[in-house]
């Protein structure tokens, strides 16, 4: 492991924005490009707000953040101690929303492993959701 952080922050929707710049400003020491820093941005900005808005569901709680930095390679865990997914492979197919009178979009999940290389979900209803990410940089040239 070449080097690690850990954010933990309030579930407020003022904060994505924040985690957002925070991964990618420790991302940055892996050199990478401009698209690959704005995949990571995205795709932490989609975990964040999901965590806000269906793990708390309107509810105060707290995000944790865990990064590690190896080689090429950003790992990214997102977790929530809110309410869970009951079925994570109907919550990761595109279009499907659990909030449509918010006009969510249901691509979050979509939008995440799309940009990123890897996507894992874990969740247990009661307890929270916990998503691991991992995003390969290119070789410098």
């Amino acid at each position: 492991m070449e080097n690690e952080m850990t954010l933990e922050m309030k579930s407020k929707s003022n904060n994505e924005a924040f985690a957002r710049v925070v991964v990618a400003a420790f991302a940055s020491q892996l050199d990478p490009t401009i698209e690959e820093l704005a995949d990571i941005k995205t795709a932490v900005s989609e975990a964040v707000t999901n965590c806000i808005i269906h793990g708390y569901d309107g509810k105060e709680g707290t995000v944790h953040i865990h990064c590690v930095l190896n080689d090429r390679t950003i790992e990214i865990e997102i977790v929530d101690y809110g309410k869970g997914i009951e079925n994570v492979e109907i919550a990761r197919q595109p279009l499907y929303t659990s909030k449509p009178d918010l006009d969510r979009s249901g691509m979050g999940f979509t939008i995440m492993e799309s940009f990123m290389d890897e996507v894992k979900v874990e969740s247990i209803v009661g307890m929270g959701t916990k998503i691991k990410m991992k995003k390969v940089m290119k070789e410098a040239v």
